[in-house]
């Protein structure tokens, strides 16, 4: 097992490893079988990709840090570019680090780059001489990266066994043969290749922000599924698909969002845990859904996944600009809870926690991503079981029907109603969209409407806001500068912190509990943002959308902002150059005031 050695920062492991081509040139297979390979030969990963909104064509590239240090966040220089089509040299050559180097096919494209830097492979070539098939020139792409890096071939072959074996034995030894002959080209000719291999650790897990949420829905219990597909959720519905026989889930591609969040409602209505997931405008046509859930109650988990908007925006590229929306999504008043994972491990903990919330109070919870985090991987060396929490809040079998009588929405001190299931005893299990009675039964008088706003709502509220968990700070205690950002930003902001900690006191206050807003009674941030010179809210949409939150909830406002709005995640390179400005002009510089 290797372990590389990065020659730009001494002993320590830290390379980026970018892939650039056409849509259907295979770059997400070949990324994410390198980053699998990475994984499990004990290195730190993070993966994010972007893509353009096409089937064919088009510019994509997938990009790889591996290192031997926890890496969270992607960094702009380049150590190993590979060019499957003409347009990566052009887009991305600027970006390698000194000492990278970039693989491109000079005889498929018919173009020559000049230089120490360029090295051109000819994967077409080998891939017709020894897979038989010209579209196995990105296996031997794969196999010539791991010769730049000085990896043998043992863990590639294991993982083309693993996921070709129902293709056939000879399509299994084509690939492999290909992977060879990248790899012996690489060895035989990257004569100036600068990277050092030696020994490594235990292999780790490799997870997706999108297979988190996943993982998070099948550990809680989650019997049915449904969705329309749209980027960037599609990836928690093929999750669930794939579990769909292993856990006995039930997973329905809906005829469209309205169905969708309808067909969540009906199945929990029916007694068992359910789901479902969107982005953007399909989001957008689930609202009534999301008002008839909270006129009745009805427990329901929604992942929504942000695309930059309005309409259909950039399809495949990210933003944090839907947070106000799923706020006040749905016309009424009524209580729901608003989770904002910052990375794979928090997609998967707060899954569980907003369907243990979802069902304690019969309310819509909330998991809210974006492209970057539904679409990264992060590697980890296990989760923690004791962490996953279980309870079955509903009254089933004989405890329901012990009942001497049964009203689905009887008043209770806490707001919240036993919630039994139709057709598990004799009682009956009424309830309607528009008021109701205590049964159920439609109701118009004034009397009535207060006491069942007060249920729903005021009663209910307090007990969600104990249970919402403080900020995640981390840095210096006593902080000059306090950066603090929500959701999918977290993993670029701690890499920050790290690389400014030697020279400044700096921390930064992470909120992945959004709604309702964490009290400063676990916590008290806000001391901690007064006291500090400056404070900084980072977001990844155009008008600080979290800052007027905050400004809102506590009164807070922050005189510095950095906002990114196109349709890009910062980078460790870009976030820090920002911070940069905001540091050198000094305190009080007004950079976006609310």
């Amino acid at each position: 097992m290797n372990t590389l050695i990065s020659p730009h920062k001494g002993v320590f492991l830290d390379y980026s490893i970018k892939l650039g081509g056409e849509g259907g040139q295979g770059i997400d297979t070949m990324g994410s079988v390198l980053a699998q390979l990475f994984s499990r030969a004990g290195y730190h990963v993070f993966t994010h990709q972007e893509y353009e909104s096409r089937v064919r064509g088009g510019h994509n590239f997938f990009q790889m840090r591996l290192s031997d240090a926890p890496v969270c966040a992607s960094r702009a220089p380049i150590d190993i570019l590979v060019a499957m089509d003409r347009a990566s040299i052009p887009v991305h050559a600027a970006e390698l680090a000194p000492g990278g180097m970039a693989i491109y096919d000079g005889r498929a494209t018919k173009e020559s780059h000049e230089g120490a830097q360029f090295l051109s492979i000819p994967f077409v070539d080998l891939a017709l001489e020894h897979g038989k098939n010209r579209i196995m020139a990105n296996i031997v792409a794969t196999g010539a990266v791991l010769g730049m890096l000085g990896i043998d071939l043992q863990l590639l072959f294991a993982i083309i066994r693993q996921t070709l074996a129902k293709k056939g034995e000879a399509t299994v030894t084509a690939n492999m043969d290909s992977a060879r002959a990248g790899h012996e080209y690489a060895v035989r000719e990257c004569l100036k290749c600068a990277f050092i291999a030696a020994p490594g650790g235990p292999g780790k897990i490799l997870i997706s922000g999108n297979d988190a949420i996943g993982v998070g829905a099948v550990v809680s219990g989650c019997k049915f599924y449904t969705a329309y597909p749209m980027t960037p959720a599609t990836g928690i519905l093929n999750y669930m698909a794939g579990k769909e026989l292993s856990h006995s889930i039930v997973v329905e591609q809906a005829e469209d969002e309205i169905g969708a969040i309808n067909m969540a409602l009906g199945a929990s209505f029916g007694g068992v845990r359910a789901m479902t997931g969107s982005s953007g405008g399909g989001f957008a046509l689930m609202v009534e859904g999301l008002s008839l859930a909270a006129m009745t109650e009805t427990p329901v988990v929604i992942a929504l996944a942000q695309r930059p908007a309005p309409a259909t925006g950039l399809p495949t590229r990210t933003e944090q600009a839907d947070l106000l929306f799923a706020l006040h999504a749905g016309h009424g008043e009524f209580p729901r809870v608003i989770f904002a994972p910052g990375s794979p491990e928090q997609c998967l903990y707060l899954t569980n926690k907003a369907f243990d919330m979802a069902e304690k109070y019969q309310i819509p919870a909330f998991i809210l991503t974006d492209q970057y985090l539904a679409d990264s991987a992060w590697t980890y060396d296990s989760f923690d079981q004791d962490r996953i929490v279980f309870n079955d809040y509903r009254v089933r079998g004989e405890a329901f029907q012990g009942l001497g009588e049964y009203k689905r929405h009887a008043y209770t001190e806490s707001g919240v109603t036993p919630q039994g299931t139709p057709g598990d005893g004799t009682h009956l299990v009424v309830t309607d969209s528009d008021e109701h009675d205590e049964e159920g039964h439609l109701v118009e008088d004034a009397l009535t409407r207060v006491r069942m706003v007060e249920k729903r709502l005021f009663r209910k509220l307090p007990l969600l806001a104990e249970e919402i968990s403080p900020p995640l700070m981390y840095g210096e205690g006593e902080a000059e500068t306090v950066i603090v950002g929500w959701g999918s930003t977290y993993g670029v902001m701690k890499e920050a912190v790290d690389i400014l900690a030697g020279s400044h006191k700096i921390a930064l206050l992470h909120f992945s509990e959004i709604y309702p807003f964490p009290s400063v009674k676990k916590l008290d941030y806000l001391t901690l943002l007064e006291k500090a010179t400056r404070a900084v809210c980072v977001e990844n949409n155009a008008t600080g959308q979290f800052a007027s939150l905050m400004r809102r909830e506590t009164g807070f406002l922050f005189r510095d902002r950095i906002n990114r709005y196109d349709g890009r995640p910062f980078t460790v390179e870009s976030l820090l150059a920002e911070l940069k400005n905001v540091m050198d002009a000094g305190k009080g510089t007004k950079r976006g005031e609310n």
